[in-house]
Order: C-alpha cells, then sequence, then structure tokens
C-alpha cells in the first residue's frame, strides 16, 4: 500500500472563494474537483475554465473526479487545464484503456472510478494501466451522503487483486467518509480519501485534514497482516 493521502473535496465549499476555500487545506495532498455535467449524474457543477482557473490559484495538485458522459472526448481537457490527476467513470467511457493511455501520454495520473454496484473484477486485467482506481462509497452526484458499508469487502477485493499484480495503484474512497467510516476504509485496504463535508463543514477544514490522516495511519494493516 502506498502512503495515507487525505484529498478534501471542495463540493462542499463556498464556491464563490475557491482559492480562499482551498488555502484553508493547506496541509491537503491533493484538491478533490468534482466535475458534474447533469447527464452522468443529476447535479452539475464545474467545468475546464473553473478547474483551470482553481489550478492557478493554488499550488497544491488537483485530483479532478469527473462525473459525466462522453468522458473519452473531455477527459483531456482537465489534463491541460492543469489537473495533476484525472478519473474517469468506467460506466462513462466507451474505451477506457485508450482513455488510460491518453491521460498518461498527457503528463497526468490516469485514474478509473467504479459506483458502489459496478463490481472490480472485471476490470483486473486493466489496473496496470491506473495510477489509481476509485471506488464510490456513495451514489455519485451530491454531497454529505451517508457511507455504503457494503463497499467495504469491494475496497478488500480491489487491494487484493493490486497486490496480486505487485503493482503501485493507489485505492481511493469517495463518499461519506469522516473519522468515524475512515479507519474501516484504511483496514480494508484503501490509501487515498476524499473528504468533502467533513473537512468543509469543521471548524477548522486543515485540523480536520489532519485529524483523518492519523486516524486512517492508525487502521493501515501491517505489511502481511490480513484484512
Amino acid at each position: 500500500m502506498g502512503h495515507v493521502q487525505i484529498t478534501p473535496s471542495i463540493l462542499n465549499a463556498d464556491f464563490a472563494a475557491l482559492g480562499a476555500e482551498v488555502a484553508r487545506i493547506g496541509s491537503a495532498d491533493w484538491v478533490h474537483v468534482d466535475v458534474m455535467d447533469n447527464h452522468f449524474v443529476p447535479n452539475l457543477t464545474f467545468g475546464p475554465t473553473m478547474v483551470e482557473a482553481l489550478a492557478r490559484s493554488t499550488s497544491t495538485p488537483l485530483d479532478a473526479h469527473l462525473m459525466i458522459a462522453d468522458v473519452d472526448r473531455h477527459a483531456p481537457a482537465y489534463v491541460e487545464a492543469g489537473c495533476g490527476s484525472v478519473t474517469f467513470h468506467v460506466e462513462a467511457a466507451s474505451a477506457p484503456v485508450r482513455l488510460a493511455r491518453e491521460i498518461r501520454a498527457q503528463g497526468a495520473r490516469a485514474s478509473m472510478a467504479l459506483r458502489p454496484a459496478t463490481p472490480v473484477e472485471p476490470y483486473e486485467d486493466l489496473l496496470p494501466e491506473l495510477d489509481m482506481l476509485l471506488l464510490m462509497t456513495v451514489e455519485p452526484g451530491f454531497g454529505g451522503q451517508k457511507f455504503l458499508d457494503l463497499v467495504l469487502p469491494k475496497i478488500r477485493r480491489a487491494r487484493a487483486l493490486v497486490e496480486k499484480h505487485g503493482l503501485e495503484t493507489w485505492l481511493q474512497v469517495d463518499g461519506g467518509v469522516s473519522l468515524e467510516t475512515i479507519e474501516r476504509c484504511a483496514a480494508a485496504g484503501a490509501d487515498v480519501f476524499v473528504a468533502g463535508s467533513a473537512v468543509y463543514s469543521a471548524d477548522d477544514p486543515d485540523a480536520m485534514v489532519a485529524a483523518l490522516r492519523e486516524r486512517a495511519e492508525s487502521a493501515v494493516p501491517a505489511a502481511g497482516e490480513a484484512r
């Protein structure tokens, strides 16, 4: 497993002051940017122009989570906008291997997301093409949802597949991640954690980032330890 990384989502931040909001999470490893198009998910957030403005206003790398239809065509624009990692949903991609290679060729980390009901096993052979796999722990579309425990066995199976192939692929979880749920995710094998409401509803968002990191690190299984 990689080291624990905390990637706060700005979905619950104040959109009118995004630069200032990102400055409040200085210790974050990445800033998680939720891009929604009102087609793939029933919500609309922002596109490449906004993401490019955000990339210019912070030195923390951007982790774009594209919850959009026709992602094969649109994903490259987010690399151009300055994102260090771009995640596409496999349910929206018509050629995921080609898309992952295109994102990598442009110089970003390629990541693939699975909705809660999408099994990981059919994509075992694709894992070497990915820098990160995102397992949604809520149905994508809105922040503030309750964590779905039913995804925990899938996290364990995904970690086993990554280890089986000796890969460095990061395993990210997103949805309902908080001080109450992050340990379960880390124990199951996740190493990158998206937290939105938990961070931005806190009085001190950066202190919450540190608390989440500490809580996750305490739960990561030791090498060779059974999950």
